[in-house]
Parts: structure tokens; sequence; C-alpha cells
């Protein structure tokens, strides 16, 4: 749960440096009530649709070599757009969708390799075991 949250508050600064870097996208009110609502409302189309999406063009990832994910992410902000209401509003249709959902996945890797987010935990990775032969030491 802690870990949602955080995801919400990392999708509510990258709509809001989108919006800033992308005239055609626009947010009604720059409040942090609206971006939050704005990205728990992502942060749902993409814990929901996306992997079925991801799931149902499968081919066509693989035959772009994964470029294709950058048009999903496009659909997700379109969806995004059609349940936040006026909150968010897109002007330029897919195009500009797309892009925004490249700044919106750049800030958010940003955003989460300096939170450390998606490092595992202490110990969670590969051991290193080291066998010695108990007969060679005297």
């Amino acid at each position: 749960m802690r870990e949602f949250l955080i995801r919400v508050l990392i999708n509510a600064v990258a709509i809001a440096v989108t919006a800033m870097l992308i005239p055609s996208i626009h947010i009604a009110n720059n409040d942090v009530t609206t971006l939050l609502a704005i990205g728990l409302i992502f942060g749902l189309v993409n814990s929901l649709l996306k992997p079925l999406l991801l799931l149902l063009t499968c081919p066509a990832v693989l035959l772009s070599l994964g470029l294709f994910i950058f048009v999903i992410n496009g659909v997700m902000l379109m969806i995004t757009d059609s349940l936040a209401g006026d909150r968010l509003t897109i002007d330029g249709g897919i195009f500009t969708a797309i892009l925004g959902g490249m700044v919106m996945a750049a800030v958010s890797i940003a955003l989460e390799s300096v939170l450390k987010l998606n490092d595992s935990p202490e110990g969670a990775g590969p051991e290193l075991i080291v066998y010695s032969d108990s007969r060679k030491q005297k």
C-alpha cells in the first residue's frame, strides 16, 4: 500500500512536469488535490488496464522491438484524460498523448531511481555461496 501511494505521488509529479513541458496538455487548476486525483486515476489505469493491453498487443510490441509501448503509454494517458473529466485535457490527440507518455515515463523513471523504488531489499539478491573443502584445512 505504501508503494502504491508513493507511485501516486510520482504520477502526480510526472503529470505536472508533463503539463509544464507540453503546451497541449492542460491541468484544470494546478493544485495538489487535482494532481493527486489525476495521479491516482493514472495509477489505477496503469495497474488494471496496461497489463491487459500489453498482452493483447504483444505481437505489435515484439515486431516493433518494444517501440509500441510508447503508443500504449499514450493510450493510458488518453484513458486517464477521459476518466479525469475536466481535470485533465489533452488537445492534440494521440500524438500529443504519446509524447506526454514519453515525458511521464522519463520523469517516473528518474524519480523511481532517486527514491530507489525498484531496488530489491537488502539481502534479497543472489547470494554468493562459498564451499570449502574441509579435508584440505588442518
